[in-house]
Order: structure tokens, then C-alpha cells, then sequence
């Protein structure tokens, strides 16, 4: 390790300012990928578990459970955010009570007006939700796209100072090429090391955030159907 950074060292020392300018846009595309990758990784690992227990939550009686006690329970999951929407849109209908499904008030309407309504609602909050989740996905499929071609242009850059040494020294040497192959290998290596890890970190997330956008979408129909057997029975 020790001696892999010793001549990662040396290349860097050999390239010009061109190749230390792509170098360092690569560097910065790179911090901020994995500052991303690592706070969607946390951000993901508690949605899951969350969500289960937010389910189990829902489903534990025949009430519509109270949307702060599901906050307090599982408020790391976006579901909540789906449930407080559809929560609120019911108690409007039933004009402001609780009715069967809340045991914590007297509803005035004892029948729901419409439960197309309470969905829509529902789907609205869903869509912010995966808004929200999305943060910060552009950035990673930018790094993406661009860190290769940002290394590709590094690397043509290196050729051409390849092709130039040989014309100052009029001779064929590698001490002549040396500097102009240095900064086209680090540069292409740094545009891979930048991108590759974008690019899986995107495709992962991107798959988790359809499953749960599918989740949401899923939920709001189990609510709407309680709701119609609850009120409309």
C-alpha cells in the first residue's frame, strides 16, 4: 500500500497543470459522490426497517391508527408522510371527528364523500416523498456520465505532451514520453475511480427508491380500501 502510493506520488509529480486542473475537478466530483453514497446509505438503511414497523403498526387492529403515534414509531419512513395525508383528507370529509376509525373524536358525517379524494391525496405525498429521496441522485448520475470524458480529456491531453517531448528531444526515449504517458494514465484511472462507484451507487438507489415509490403506491390502496369498509359499509 505504502509503495502504491509512493508511485502514485511520483505520477502525480510528473503531470502538468492540465492534468492536476482534471485531477482536481475528478477529486471534487468524487467527494461529493461518496458524501452522497454514504448518506443514502444511512438514509436507506432506516427507511426499511421503519417501513416494516410502520406496517405492523397499521395493520396491528381494525382502527385507523393515530398518524402522531405512527411519527413517534416510525417516522423515518415516508409512509408516515403517505398516511398523514390520507389521515387528514378522511377527517375533512368527516368533517373533523373521528367517527370509527378514530376513537379520539365524534364524527360529524358518519359516511365517506370521497375516497377517490383521499387517494389523490395520498399520491400527491408520495410523490414528494420520492422528490425527496431523489435528492442528490442527479449529482451521482452526473458523475457518472461525465468522469469518464473528464479523464478521456486528460488523457488526450497527456498524449498530445507525449507526442510533443518527442519532438523537443528529436529522439524516441522514454525520459521524453515519461510525463505525457504519466498524465494520460492517472487521469484515465481517476475518471474510472470517480464514475464507477457513481454509477453503481445511482442504479442501487434508484432500485430501492422505485420499490418504495411501488410501496407507497401500494399503501395508499390498502388505505382507501379500509377506509370505503369502514365508512361505506
Amino acid at each position: 500500500m505504502v509503495l502504491f502510493a509512493g508511485r502514485l506520488g511520483t505520477l502525480i509529480e510528473q503531470t502538468g497543470w492540465v492534468a492536476r486542473i482534471v485531477l482536481g475537478i475528478l477529486l471534487i466530483l468524487s467527494i461529493f459522490s461518496w458524501a452522497i453514497i454514504f448518506q443514502k446509505s444511512s438514509q436507506f438503511g432506516r427507511i426499511e426497517p421503519q417501513t416494516k414497523k410502520f406496517l405492523q403498526m397499521f395493520r396491528a387492529g381494525r382502527a385507523l391508527p393515530d398518524p402522531n403515534t405512527l411519527r413517534v414509531g416510525a417516522g423515518d419512513t415516508p409512509l408516515v408522510a403517505v398516511y398523514q395525508a390520507g389521515y387528514r383528507e378522511l377527517e375533512a370529509q368527516l368533517g373533523g371527528g373521528g367517527g370509527r376509525g378514530n376513537p379520539g373524536g365524534t364524527a360529524v358525517a358518519t359516511k365517506l364523500k370521497n375516497a377517490t379524494a383521499v387517494g389523490v391525496g395520498m399520491q400527491v405525498a408520495a410523490g414528494e416523498e420520492v422528490r425527496r429521496l431523489e435528492k442528490g441522485m442527479s449529482w451521482l448520475a452526473t458523475t457518472g456520465s461525465i468522469s469518464p470524458f473528464v479523464g478521456l480529456f486528460g488523457t488526450v491531453w497527456g498524449v498530445m505532451d507525449a507526442f510533443a517531448g518527442l519532438g523537443d528531444a528529436g529522439t524516441a526515449s522514454l525520459r521524453a514520453v515519461a510525463p505525457g504517458i504519466a498524465e494520460a494514465l492517472i487521469t484515465t484511472a481517476a475518471g474510472l475511480f470517480a464514475a464507477i462507484p457513481a454509477v453503481i451507487a445511482y442504479n442501487h438507489y434508484l432500485s430501492s427508491i422505485r420499490a418504495l415509490a411501488a410501496r407507497m403506491d401500494g399503501f395508499a390502496a390498502e388505505f382507501v380500501a379500509k377506509i370505503e369498509t369502514m365508512y361505506n359499509s
